[in-house]
Order: structure tokens, then sequence, then C-alpha cells
């Protein structure tokens, strides 16, 4: 089965905006041309796509479900990492964020939790290790393509979860870290990989128009 994982386009955070529900942080203008690309090139049908509640993913697919509408869709958990408690009534910007976020990365609990409306670590990939189950029973089903919109903490984690075959005892925040900042996905890229239901292949990273052909 082909596994397409697309991160969702330039969101308001991404260009420095103040926000503060992550599941309700918007597109761009830019991310919305994006997402209008992304569809526009993508020649051939998934047999099925799969979102993330979120609302830059959604949006983020929004074109391409309508250029196929008959394409089955399912919303998945597969949503962003959500570490930092929030308050709903107040906005801040990624730059304000930023010592909270630093702090974080800096820890070793992978079972702490924030506060409200955050998640622990070994929450976090439990998430990723439940998608990738679920990828795993969609391939030994016969289903020979699907497209993922998502995030890009969690298309890293569950590269890191392939890689280094993290299951929640022997998870490490600090080594997802070291990770994860040695990896970039863009906005609107496309992240390809190749399951047959046990083995993975990662086919590669790509933000550029051929391999959205050959899709």
């Amino acid at each position: 089965m082909n596994v397409v994982w697309v991160r969702h386009g330039e969101s308001e955070a991404n260009a420095g905006g103040a926000t503060s529900h992550p599941g309700e942080i918007p597109l761009t203008e830019r991310g919305h041309q994006q997402a209008v690309e992304l569809a526009a090139a993508w020649t051939r049908a998934p047999d099925s796509v799969v979102l993330s509640p979120y609302l830059r993913a959604m949006q983020t697919a929004a074109p391409l479900l309508h250029r196929f509408p008959h394409v089955p869709r399912e919303t998945w958990n597969i949503q962003e990492f959500t570490y930092l408690a929030y308050d709903p009534t107040i906005t801040t910007t990624a730059e304000q964020r930023r010592p909270r976020v630093e702090a974080y990365w800096q820890g070793t609990d992978t079972e702490s939790i924030d506060g409200e409306g955050a998640e622990s670590f070994a929450m976090f990939m439990e998430r990723v290790q439940s998608a990738k189950r679920r990828l795993e029973n969609f391939s030994r089903r016969g289903i020979g393509s699907v497209a993922l919109f998502g995030h890009g903490q969690f298309i890293k984690a569950f590269l890191w979860a392939l890689h280094a075959r993290a299951v929640p005892s022997e998870l490490s925040i600090a080594d997802f870290a070291l990770y994860m900042n040695s990896l970039t996905i863009a906005n609107a890229s496309l992240t390809t990989l190749a399951t047959d239901g046990s083995r993975w292949l990662q086919v590669g990273v790509e933000t550029d128009e051929a391999l959205l052909l050959s899709c």
C-alpha cells in the first residue's frame, strides 16, 4: 500500500499570528493556495483519505476531496501533539510560547501532562502507534493507496516510531526531540511510505510536483 502523509498548508500560527485553541487554527491565504495546488497536481484519486480533526488539516484536504468526492474519508486522531496547556480565551504567538516549548523538550517525564487541553508524550505516541496499526490493517484489507492530511510533529513521530521501533515503555522525549529537529517537513509537503501490512519502506519527502504525479 502506498501511504502519503500530507502536512497541512501554511497556517496562521506558522505565519507568526496569535492563536488560542490548537484545533481551530486556520490556513493563511498562502496555505489555501497550497491546498489548491496540491489537489490540482494529484492526478489519480487515492483509495482512501484520512483527516486530522484539526481545522488546518481539514482545510488542506478540502480541495482534494472536492476534486475526488467519491473517495472514502475518515477522521482519525492524528492531530498535532498538544503538550502545552492553553486558555481558549487568550491568544499567543509561537514566539511568546517559546520559553514554555523549550522547557517542555528538556523534560524527561513521558507521563507528565501540562494542564487543561494538553496530553502526555506517552499519550501522543500511543496515538502514533494506533495510526500505524490502522494503516497496516488498511494494507491487509487490500487498500492500494491512502492520503493522510496531518501535522509536522505527528508525521515526524510516525517516522521515528518506524525507525526507532519506539514503544511506550521505551520512550525518550530527548531522543525524539533530536530526531524531530534533524528533519524538515515543510508546509504542504509530502512524505511517502509503503507497507505490506507488516514491513514499512520510506520512499521520500518531497514538495515538488513530480511526487504528486506518481501518487
